[in-house]
């Protein structure tokens, strides 16, 4: 079995609603302007509640209420709110997947966090259109639920396996499976034809300096999961988790180095309950 094959066994499952396929086209063509985005994500109702909780939390902390998906296009862009469209789809069309060997709200909880890092690392080192690596950390172990939804026995020997031997869990995957959870969360944005550089992020987010073309979204994900373990230690949760070192070739990537950790992990923390709070869905209790 590959990580294609994961995919391809579950695609009805997890397709993303024709409205996030269609923005997805749209951002494509440069004539696309905010009215006609607005248009198409106002078709969709619950989308667009979605939508108008999270730009008007106080994640954006916006002065005035935006009461229309055009407004908040105009507001925060049309990169951003594509993002948005995408997170807000992905979180709630993976609530679908049964399983049970996975926290799931533990899982987004980790999802969410590594996220918010994940953009204020990118704000830190000045890049441009930072929102972006905000869907990149939430979705970066989205191959973890698709492993845990197919191959549900390999998951409980692999968690059991972490626990015991105090190693990494996309070694242990590798063993097991032949592939890890980044392939199959790689595969999985590739068939929902995401761009480049967000299928990259999450494909080598545990080997960035193998994204020959993307090393600094994929050094920017590495950093947020392994600044994100570093939160998560003494949390009382059910699973074991080994914190990967951060590969050092990382730090000439972003100019950046070890501090920006205590800058960007003092910032987190309210934006992650801001975030946790208005992403995900009603089926995930916080």
């Amino acid at each position: 079995m590959t990580p294609q094959d994961l995919v391809t066994g579950v695609i009805r499952l997890v397709s993303l609603p024709e409205v996030c396929i269609r923005v997805n086209e749209m951002m494509e063509d440069p004539s696309t302007t905010a009215k006609a985005l607005g248009e198409v994500i106002s078709r969709d109702a619950g989308l667009t509640a979605r939508l108008l909780k999270i730009v008007n939390s106080s994640f954006y902390g916006f002065p005035s209420k935006i009461e229309t998906v055009s407004r908040a296009v105009a507001v925060i862009g049309l990169r951003e709110l594509r993002g948005l469209v995408l997170a807000a789809s992905a979180v709630e069309t993976f609530s679908k997947i049964p399983t049970e060997v996975l926290n799931r709200v533990y899982f987004w909880r980790h999802s969410v966090y590594c996220g918010v890092v994940a953009q204020l690392v990118a704000e830190e080192c000045k890049v441009l259109h930072s929102e972006r690596l905000f869907v990149a950390g939430l979705l970066h172990d989205i191959g973890k639920l698709i492993i845990a939804h197919r191959l549900a026995e390999k998951m409980k020997i692999i968690k059991q396996r972490v626990a015991a031997e105090q190693r990494v869990d996309y070694e242990i995957e590798r063993e097991e499976l032949g592939f890890d959870h980044a392939d199959v969360g790689g595969a999985l944005l590739r068939e929902w034809k995401m761009p480049p550089t967000l299928c990259d992020a999450v494909y080598f987010h545990h080997h960035p300096a193998d994204a020959t073309d993307s090393l600094m979204d994929a050094g920017i994900i590495h950093l947020a999961n392994h600044v994100t373990g570093m939160a998560e230690e003494g949390l009382d949760v059910d699973i074991e988790t080994i914190i990967q070192p951060i590969d050092e070739r990382i730090w000439g990537v972003l100019a950046a180095d070890a501090s920006v950790i205590e800058t960007v992990s003092r910032k987190a923390g309210p934006l992650f309950s801001d975030a946790l709070d208005v992403i995900l869905p009603r089926a995930y209790p916080i």
